[in-house]
C-alpha cells in the first residue's frame, strides 16, 4: 500500500509567478521606452552623426573663421535669465524673443571692424534637444553688411537658441546663442 503525502508543494507556481512577473516588467520596459521620442542634436547645424564623424574638420574651419572674423547680433533686446531647474541658482545671458512674428540682423565682421557682404549665411532657430519646430533660412542676402531675417514666426513660450553659420571659402563660423519667451 502506497502512502500518500498529504503535503502540497507550491514551487512550481512560485517559478510561473516570477516568470509572469518578468515578462511582464520586459514587456513594460520595452514598451514604456519606445514611446520617449528621440530628438537629435543640431550643434553646428548639423546632425548629430555627421557633426560627430567631421568634428576635426568643423573645428579646424571654425578656428580659421575666428581668427580673421567675428559674428555678432545686432539690435537684440538681451536680459539675465535665472535657469530653473538647475542643481544651483545659474543665470544666463539671453535674447528676448516675443510671440509672433521676430526679426533678426547679424553682422559679419572683419577683425578691424568692417563688414562683409559676400558671406553665405545660414539661420536656423531651433529648441534645445528638439527638432520638431525648426525654423531654417539658407542664403541670406547681406544688405550694407547686415543679414535680415525676417517674419519668423514663433507660437510657443520657452527656451530657444539661434543658430547663425557664415561660410568665406573655408572658414565657417557659428553663433549659437540662447534665447526666451517668458510664458
Amino acid at each position: 500500500m502506497a502512502i500518500k503525502n498529504k503535503e502540497k508543494t507550491y514551487w512550481p507556481f512560485m517559478i510561473l509567478g516570477f516568470l509572469a512577473v518578468g515578462i511582464t516588467l520586459s514587456y513594460w520596459t520595452v514598451k514604456s521606452a519606445s514611446s520617449m521620442p528621440v530628438q537629435e542634436s543640431n550643434d553646428y547645424m548639423l546632425k548629430y552623426q555627421q557633426a560627430d564623424m567631421n568634428i576635426n574638420e568643423i573645428m579646424e574651419r571654425k578656428t580659421l573663421f575666428d581668427k580673421s572674423y567675428t559674428i555678432e547680433i545686432v539690435d537684440a533686446q538681451k536680459t539675465i535669465h535665472e535657469l530653473e531647474n538647475a542643481k544651483r541658482a545659474k543665470e544666463e545671458k539671453v535674447i528676448l524673443l516675443h510671440l509672433g512674428e521676430n526679426s533678426f540682423t547679424y553682422r559679419v565682421n572683419n577683425k578691424d571692424g568692417s563688414s562683409l557682404n559676400d558671406v553665405n549665411a545660414t539661420f536656423l532657430l531651433t529648441r534645445p534637444h528638439s527638432r520638431k519646430e525648426d525654423v531654417l533660412v539658407e542664403h541670406i542676402k547681406s544688405v550694407n553688411g547686415q543679414y535680415n531675417i525676417n517674419d519668423i514666426n514663433i507660437t510657443k513660450a520657452g527656451r530657444y537658441t539661434l543658430q547663425f553659420r557664415a561660410k568665406i571659402g573655408d572658414a565657417i563660423g557659428y553663433s549659437e546663442l540662447p534665447a526666451y519667451i517668458k510664458p
